[in-house]
């Protein structure tokens, strides 16, 4: 659970297409600031590619990266955020928020933690190792995540939800990684960088996990939340 944390039912209300198409939009821009090519700027490549799976309409795809890149004139300026702590029962949290007004996101932020403790820069990080985090799923039954692995230089892997496999890998190697993996019989779904736990907490009870749960999901709904990498075993 640790690397990528999935809140229950989060499918249920995350797939929601405007909350995503808006998390996606903000990535857009972003990425865009650097060139709008997708073949010179691998940010923008791989956001694009999670923008077409989520079956963004082009003309939104199109308008962000414009407006990222310039070509709007527009001045909108997207700012990306860490925030480090811990949710109950000291379960450490890195939470990646996008946002146009920093000053507003760190006020409700403070307050999202009310029931966990939010923590100085630096706090949480040196409990997780950046990486690049690919979710993939086998073109067939034969395809062997272990084996495509060591091929795409991939640090490692793990299982991931419906039968798809998450592969680890160095930061720098994640574009590289991610156009390899078709070679070995995996279809790219995801690809993004991440906070993968070293010491993820483990033990807690159903009543604690459920106070955890609940916690994560508040910050989890919060409009400038992009991600969260919860030292969460299981």
């Amino acid at each position: 659970m640790g690397a990528q944390w999935k809140v229950k039912h989060k499918e249920a209300a995350s797939n929601a297409k405007g909350k995503i198409f808006g998390k996606l939009v903000k990535e857009l821009t972003i990425a865009a600031r650097n060139g709008a090519d997708t073949a010179t700027n691998a940010h923008l490549r791989l956001v694009v590619e999670q923008a077409k799976k989520a079956s963004m309409p082009r003309e939104t795809l199109e308008r962000a990266i414009k407006k990222g890149s310039g070509q709007l004139g527009e001045t909108v300026q997207y700012h990306r955020v860490t925030y480090e702590g811990f949710a109950p029962h000291q379960v450490p949290l890195i939470v990646e928020c996008v946002t146009d007004n920093i000053n507003r996101t760190v006020a409700e932020i403070r307050v999202a933690f009310r029931k966990g403790q939010l923590g100085a820069s630096g706090s949480v990080a040196w409990d997780f190792d950046h990486v690049g985090m690919i979710e993939a799923s086998p073109d067939s039954p034969d395809a062997d995540p272990e084996m495509a692995a060591i091929e795409a230089g991939a640090q490692d892997f793990e299982p991931a939800e419906d039968g798809a496999t998450l592969f680890i890998t160095e930061a720098a190697d994640l574009d590289a990684v991610q156009k390899a993996l078709p070679e070995q019989g995996f279809t790219v779904l995801s690809a993004k960088l991440g906070y993968k736990p070293k010491n993820p907490v483990s033990g807690l009870s159903d009543e604690q996990m459920a106070e955890v749960e609940a916690f994560l999901e508040g910050l989890d709904n919060h409009d400038d939340v992009q991600d969260m990498f919860v030292g969460l075993a299981g």
